[in-house]
């Protein structure tokens, strides 16, 4: 395959890009290094720094070359920020990537795999594993975002004008197991805030509530390991050039863990305990949100390879890595 991958310089975008090349398909990565590192971008990937939202660039990039597929990664990811700068995330998030897909339509560009996210789905009521057809209710501007970007791209999609795979990610966690990629700075990462305590990086992790009607009265998560969501992402596109059906699935192992699971789990691996603190609930979170993977599994006979404690090692090791 011939792959176009935006935010090819960012946490996920760079772990598709690095098993894209494993796998000898060709990676060209668009990305204007704002929230990335360009030392996460693959050697063997063609790399052009530029906006998406550069339409005489992208043109020229859509014009010299002819790509199978277009993945989207690129865009702000960080849900405090958005609840504080909710225009700044509309603004990067949709209307630039509505740009830059006009442009790949006009182009003949029109099989997109797109980055979403769990959290379109708001807080679920029931704390039910959440099925692809549960009705969408963000609950910050991150969310909002991801859902108008969703929109857009169906809309194409029943004028005949795209085909796209849209993966809603839950929480995504790891480090690839070669070293060669990992989370580098995103403050509202749970595994990150941990593994940057466990190895005294951070006095202490800040619990943001402790009052939700859950097991233990903190939030609960689905976590998937960064290395399984890129297995999807492959998955996704070899089956988006074989058919033209635009298709949602959940990215999730389809069982969840609370921030106490979490931390009691690093101090088995670690053998000591971390040092934390409960605080006041934080604006936007969503107290239950675990994936209902079924159609994914059932579609395609995937199966994830690692598990929570994959996750924390890899994460660990990769923080233990970076300075």
């Amino acid at each position: 395959m011939n792959i176009l991958l935006t935010g090819g310089a960012g946490y996920i975008g760079s772990h598709v890009a690095l098993t894209l090349l494993d796998n000898n398909h060709k990676v060209t990565i668009i990305d204007n290094l704002t929230t990335s590192n360009s030392k996460l971008i693959p050697d063997r990937a063609v790399f052009i720094k530029s906006d998406i939202a550069d339409n005489e660039r992208i043109s020229k990039i859509l014009k010299n070359e002819s790509f199978d597929v277009v993945m989207h990664f690129a865009g702000l990811t960080r849900v405090g920020e958005s609840v504080n700068f909710p225009d700044k995330y509309f603004e990067n998030n949709y209307e630039k990537a509505k740009i830059f897909f006009n442009t790949c339509i006009a182009f003949g560009l029109k099989k997109i795999i797109f980055s979403s996210t769990g959290s379109v789905y708001g807080n679920v009521v029931a704390k039910e594993n959440i099925l692809e057809s549960q009705t969408t209710q963000p609950t910050n501007p991150y969310s909002e975002s991801k859902r108008r970007l969703e929109n857009f791209l169906i809309e194409n999609s029943k004028k005949k004008l795209i085909s796209a795979i849209i993966l809603r990610y839950f929480n995504v966690a790891g480090a690839d197991k070669k070293m060669r990629s990992g989370l580098i700075n995103n403050p509202d990462n749970l595994i990150k805030a941990v593994c940057e305590v466990a190895i005294n990086k951070r006095d202490k992790i800040i619990i943001n509530g402790k009052d939700y009607d859950t097991k233990d009265g903190t939030t609960i998560r689905d976590f998937i390991h960064v290395s399984d969501l890129v297995d999807m992402h492959l998955i996704a596109a070899e089956n988006l050039i074989k058919e033209n059906n635009t298709e949602i699935y959940n990215c999730g192992y389809g069982y969840g863990y609370s921030i106490e699971d979490i931390i009691k789990e690093i101090n088995n691996i670690l053998n000591k305990k971390i040092n934390y603190q409960y605080g006041p609930r934080r604006k936007g979170d969503s107290e239950y949100s675990v994936a209902d993977n079924t159609k994914f599994k059932n579609k395609f006979g995937w199966k994830a390879k690692y598990n929570l404690k994959d996750i924390l090692t890899s994460a660990l090791e990769w923080e233990k890595s970076i300075k």
